[in-house]
């Protein structure tokens, strides 16, 4: 008897009864890891959301590259005059700018000691034109090696013909005698020559060949070897 009551025994222990439902639990309701579907306007409101984030990040996208596009353009310009800084001048020219390898527009102007200098005169020499003023800062801290280019190049028919603007006579005078300049600078007192030229900002530099050709334009200050390097290839 005691055997068969200790089988009883392991039957019903390896049989087991069912777990009682847990307090709280709906045995007949869905799973209780089933979503509930979700309120429209909270869809709504995380669209609206979604949106916003894709706004944003094409904004912060766009500005980067203009960012980008803007730092490459003043590297570019910095390359091309030297890392100066120029002056922008107010308005805009009527005309076209000069146009490499087209004849330069003629003009005449008078020096700060009384010369009178006419551009088409000079034909058979290399010129180089230099837009500038005393009030300018950049024009200024160039102007000894435009001087010393002037000197270097003078017995080789090249000529450098320094023109100031928005000054009278009177304070360019002074500016050449106070520093010793010899290379024949006058004024531009109504910016007539300046727009011919459509200078927009100074100091600005204009090369023309022994034919009265432009051959190269360049804006900003200028380090002494690049313009050694245009004078020789002005040079007849």
């Amino acid at each position: 008897m005691r055997d068969h009551v200790g089988d009883d025994d392991e039957l019903i222990e390896g049989t087991g009864a069912p777990d009682a439902p847990r307090p709280g639990v709906d045995v007949l309701s869905p799973a209780a890891s089933t979503v509930a579907p979700r309120d429209p306007r909270e869809r709504i409101r995380s669209s609206r959301l979604g949106q916003l984030v894709v706004l944003l990040v094409t904004a912060a996208v766009v500005f980067a590259g203009w960012q980008i596009v803007r730092l490459q353009a003043e590297r570019s310009e910095e390359s091309k005059t030297g890392g100066a800084t120029v002056v922008r001048l107010d308005g805009t020219s009527r005309v076209p700018p000069p146009t490499l390898g087209e004849p330069a527009t003629d003009f005449t102007y008078t020096t700060w000691d009384g010369q009178e200098i006419t551009l088409s005169e000079l034909k058979g020499k290399g010129v180089w034109i230099t837009f500038g003023a005393t009030w300018c800062t950049n024009c200024q801290a160039e102007m000894p090696d435009v001087e010393a280019a002037h000197k270097a190049f003078a017995d080789r028919d090249v000529v450098v013909l320094g023109i100031n603007i928005q000054e009278g006579q009177e304070a360019v005078k002074a500016y050449a005698e106070r520093t010793g300049l010899t290379l024949p600078i006058g004024v531009d007192p109504n910016n007539e020559i300046a727009e011919a030229y459509a200078v927009g900002a100074i100091p600005a530099h204009y090369f023309i060949d022994s034919a009265g050709v432009v051959k190269d334009i360049r804006v900003g200050g200028l380090a002494r070897d690049t313009m050694d390097s245009i004078l020789e290839e002005l040079a007849p």
